[in-house]
């Protein structure tokens, strides 16, 4: 798989995982796309806040649940599960941060990485169906011009004339001649060798 290809298949779990924060009323949701130089291994930093610890479990178990159940992907790790005030949820390619708000103010991860570009949810939708909308037309020009490049070159079809209907009956068919019974006979009366 290629690098694009990689970094796209990221940020199609990461709008996974954000759907999951939305749909169990997480807060504040953001998207931190990290700078390549910056980031070390993660390239995405999805960060959202719950009001209580309960919340905060829900919330990660849904991320979790979802991404193992719609892609076959596992977290690499966990953390802060048991606490639930800071849950953090390690892909690899990207970490998802699960705050109370509280200890979210306190941290200010957003904050920490200021060389970050932070999206809402929305916005990382919209410029996600831009990235693959941009490459369907790309696909779809290219196979479009092999698939005319591969044809053979067609002659022009020739005019049609009226239509002949003695060309367009069936041929009748004639009667099989019948052998002639005097021939039987004499099949019958010969003798057999």
């Amino acid at each position: 798989m290629s690098t694009t290809q990689a970094h796209e298949q990221t940020r199609i779990l990461v709008q996974a995982a954000a759907a999951a924060c939305e749909d169990k009323k997480g807060e504040d949701t953001r998207i931190l796309e990290l700078d390549p130089i910056d980031s070390g291994l993660s390239d995405f930093f999805l960060i959202t806040s719950a009001t209580n610890d309960r919340q905060a479990i829900a919330i990660a178990d849904e991320i979790e649940h979802r991404l193992k159940k719609d892609f076959g992907v596992m977290p690499h790790s966990v953390e802060g599960r048991r606490h639930g005030d800071w849950i953090l949820l390690d892909y690899v390619d990207f970490v998802a941060h699960v705050f109370l708000t509280e200890r979210r103010a306190f941290y200010d991860i957003e904050r920490l990485r200021k060389s970050a570009r932070p999206f809402t949810p929305s916005e990382f939708d919209a410029q996600l169906k831009e990235a693959l909308a941009a490459k369907t037309r790309v696909a779809r020009g290219k196979s479009s011009a092999d698939a005319e490049s591969k044809k053979s070159p067609r002659k022009p079809a020739a005019k049609k004339g009226p239509a002949n209907k003695k060309a367009l009956k069936p041929a009748a068919k004639k009667p099989a001649p019948k052998k002639s019974s005097a021939k039987k006979q004499s099949m019958k009366s010969a003798p057999r060798a």
